[in-house]
């Protein structure tokens, strides 16, 4: 064990670690201005040791830069307490999103990054919002390491884009040598955009190697006229399987958490993070 890996043990207790995801509906200025909204995402990013944000609208490039450091100012150390990544703006015509992991550097570290081209021959442009694939190390971890493949579909091509990140993870597959793959994000997997009959046709779905860790009765919608799993967890590689129990899924109901009504939690947004927990390397002795 090295010893840096033994302090963080011995201090800091069993280190496992807690990864979510969070559309933040069309963040940018406007909400880093509120402070009240400003908090509660602060707030949720903070429960967790590694964040995938989604629907960063920002054309400025400005309120991103503002979130992180309003984060790490929350902490006093000598270096911030998170670190980030984060991906060119994506998008086929004017409307551009981007994508961006907010991570506890004395947990993880970056190994890769890998702007997924989506210029297969018999398939071009299969993606909206392209995915921002990242390599992460974990070492208090039991898994060491994996990547993540995050995804914002379309809503009207839901199927055929979570359908097409089959060929995102054999594609990265190929590339790198991780065999522990987290695909998460909002696939509007719900409500109507994926039609029952569709399901089997999704080879992310059909094919028995990939773990659908949350199920299709998961409500990651704030409005309570809506119950829909849009948000998704979907596991590949046999010790990861092992290292994610299923019982470590959980919605974090913001809206509950801080007494809001249903107009007062929509203003940060209409997703609740989605969040899932990796077990900490085992000690001996």
């Amino acid at each position: 064990m090295s010893p840096s890996l033994f302090l963080l043990l011995s201090f800091g207790g069993v280190l496992s670690l807690k990864i979510c995801s969070f559309n933040i509906q069309s963040f940018g200025e406007s909400k880093v201005s509120k402070p009240v909204v400003l908090n509660i995402i602060l707030e949720s990013i903070t429960r967790c040791d590694l964040m995938l944000v989604m629907e960063i609208k920002d054309a400025k490039g400005t309120a991103f830069p503002q979130l992180m450091t309003h984060l790490n100012n929350r902490y006093r150390g000598r270096r911030p307490e998170y670190g980030h990544v984060i991906s060119q703006r994506l998008g086929r015509k004017s409307y551009k999103e981007q994508y961006a992991f907010i991570y506890r550097q004395k947990l993880v570290s970056l190994k890769s990054v890998y702007q997924y081209p989506d210029i297969q021959s018999e398939d071009t442009d299969a993606f909206a919002r392209e995915p921002f694939v990242v390599w992460f190390s974990s070492p208090t971890t039991e898994i060491k390491d994996f990547v993540i493949i995050p995804i914002h579909t379309t809503p009207d091509a839901a199927v055929k884009e979570i359908d097409e990140l089959y060929d995102v993870y054999q594609d990265v597959a190929q590339k790198w040598q991780s065999k522990n793959f987290i695909i998460m994000g909002d696939f509007n997997a719900a409500c109507g955009y994926v039609p029952k009959k569709d399901w089997p046709n999704i080879r992310l779905r059909s094919t028995a190697s990939f773990f659908w860790i949350t199920g299709d009765d998961l409500d990651t919608s704030v409005k309570e006229s809506t119950k829909c799993a849009y948000d998704r967890v979907v596991l590949h590689g046999e010790k990861i399987i092992q290292a994610i129990r299923p019982e470590s899924v959980e919605v974090y109901n913001f809206k509950q958490a801080f007494g809001l009504t249903e107009q007062q939690a929509l203003t940060v947004s209409d997703h609740f993070p989605l969040c899932i927990t990796v077990n900490a390397v085992q000690r001996s002795g």
